[in-house]
């Protein structure tokens, strides 16, 4: 841009003469900018106390430049104040505030470094290296200083006594922890097992640090008694804790121990021990029983009874005992029976041994079961299928029943014709089975009495003169196949083309004679 606005001045001017020399110097001017350059370190910072070291240095490959001086300030608020001068044919000025503090490393008219000693707070600044050159001009570079303050940490317990008030909600402050004047500001945290709460508060002061305070609270119990309470501090990479236990006070809780449920008769040296959790301990035990004063053979020593002699049934009762200290007090109780014969519990090991041998036993009973279970099924099924077997022969598909015994075969005399009317006994198995009209008459005056209540007339008075019988009769009675009854009876009307057979059925003589 600089070379097009000194050709638009030679345009304008026309027979100028001068650019040429004015193009050269400024030519000069940029290269000298890009050959020179002042290097400083980075941010750099330091604790309080601490020492810091500002690096700056000149980079210069220009011959013809002379570095007349070298100069250290200290920019605040956009205000620049001399720190430091080095001039090569002057030497080493050093300003205050910060003389004594302040030197150059190597001063030369390449290196500019200083080192600041004894750092404080208000040497948090901005820092400026500034080269002066002939005839280029000045050349700077800045750089920043942060200045870092360590806090003071602490943990103040509180002076207060904390006392457990029953259904009391109000919170106190047990613990605080104070972090002080640190740069940047700590962060504070709680460990512990106390169910409570922390307040946080930040302070800015003047010089530029931070004091962060945090405050522990919560209600004072019974449970937050010698409880760890535990303040972390984290500062940078530093982490620092601080602890303290919670101490309560509190009023006695009261536990009786000795009655084991066995204090039998005539049983020797049983005692009852009055126990108080309390902060502080119990300053007085007293004892008493709830339906009056002790038994005679009591002895009573602070927290303990003890009984002379051995046990009767005299030491029946509720025992109280009250323990009282500075806080107050509290009764706890009780009741102690006395038996004729002493109680043996069964040891653990017998009854887990017990129920493991149980385990297998109801197994191996169960399996015996089921199994008997199957057998009494499979007889009940042989029986009734026997049974079915004996009451029945023939096949249905094939045959069809006919009055009469059934044991008839062709070529065998008939008998005489039955009677055409049948009778069937109410209630009777066999009520399908006909008889002869007369055989069983249902009258009063008989002497036989009848399912029903009325009196039967038997005319077959043996099984000679029976009309019929079973087959299972027939069997037992020594009937075989080839024989018939004293007594048989054909069907009446029975179609030529038909023969009887034994089970009371009949096929055709087609399949008689197969």
């Amino acid at each position: 841009m600089l070379i097009h606005w000194i050709m638009a001045r030679r345009g304008s001017c026309g027979c100028c003469l001068w650019w040429p020399l004015t193009v050269t110097l400024m030519l000069s001017v940029l290269q000298g900018v890009h050959s020179q350059a002042v290097h400083v370190s980075d941010a750099v910072s330091g604790y309080i106390g601490s020492d810091a070291v500002l690096q700056c240095s000149f980079v210069n490959t220009m011959t013809n430049v002379k570095i007349t001086q070298v100069t250290w300030q200290k920019s605040t608020n956009g205000s620049k104040q001399n720190v430091a001068i080095f001039n090569p044919a002057m030497g080493v000025s050093i300003l205050q505030p910060f003389k004594g503090r302040v030197e150059f490393l190597k001063p030369s008219i390449h290196d500019g470094t200083i080192q600041i000693r004894n750092l404080q707070l208000t040497d948090n600044a901005a820092y400026i290296c500034e080269f002066a050159t002939f005839p280029t001009g000045n050349r700077e570079s800045q750089l920043n200083l942060t200045v870092l303050a360590r806090p003071e940490n602490e943990m103040v317990v509180t002076t207060k006594k904390l006392v457990a008030v029953p259904l009391s909600r109000e919170k106190m402050v047990v613990a605080t922890c104070i972090s002080s004047n640190g740069k940047p500001p700590s962060s504070i945290s709680w460990e512990t097992h106390l169910r409570g709460e922390a307040e946080y508060q930040e302070i800015k002061n003047d010089n530029g640090t931070v004091t962060v305070i945090s405050r522990y609270k919560l209600v004072p119990t019974r449970e937050a008694h010698k409880q760890l309470l535990t303040c972390v501090i984290n500062y940078q990479t530093e982490r620092v804790t601080k602890n303290t236990t919670i101490t309560v006070l509190y009023e006695p809780q009261v536990l009786i121990e000795g009655f084991d449920g066995n204090w039998y008769v005539k049983r020797a040296d049983v005692k009852l021990i009055c126990k108080a959790d309390a902060n502080p301990p119990p300053s007085e035990y007293t004892w008493r029983m709830a339906n009056g004063s002790l038994p005679d053979s009591a002895e009573v020593n602070n927290n303990t009874v003890s009984f002379r002699g051995p046990v009767t049934y005299s030491l029946s009762g509720i025992y109280i005992c009250e323990a009282k200290n500075s806080i107050g007090s509290q009764t706890g109780q009780v009741e102690v029976n006395v038996t004729e014969f002493p109680f043996t519990p069964t040891p653990t090991d017998q009854t887990e041994r017990r129920e493991q041998s149980m385990f297998p036993a109801a197994i191996i009973g169960g399996a015996v079961g089921g199994a008997v279970l199957v057998l009494a099924v499979s007889v009940i099924l042989f029986v009734v299928l026997r049974r079915r077997h004996h009451t029945f022969k023939g096949d249905y598909n094939t045959k069809k029943h006919v009055y009469g015994n059934g044991y008839s075969k062709a070529g065998v005399a008939q008998h005489p014709p039955m009677a055409q009317s049948l009778q069937y006994p109410e209630d009777s198995d066999d009520e399908k089975k006909p008889g002869p009209v007369g055989s069983i008459s249902y009258e009063e005056e008989e002497d036989e009495e009848g399912i029903d209540g009325r009196k039967l007339s038997t005319k077959y008075n043996d099984d000679s003169k029976r009309p019929y019988f079973t087959v299972e009769e027939g069997e037992s009675c020594g009937y075989s196949e080839d024989r018939t009854l004293g007594f048989q009876y054909e069907p009446e009307d029975l179609p030529d083309n038909l023969v009887a057979q034994n089970d009371g059925s009949y096929i055709s003589k087609k399949e008689w004679y197969v």
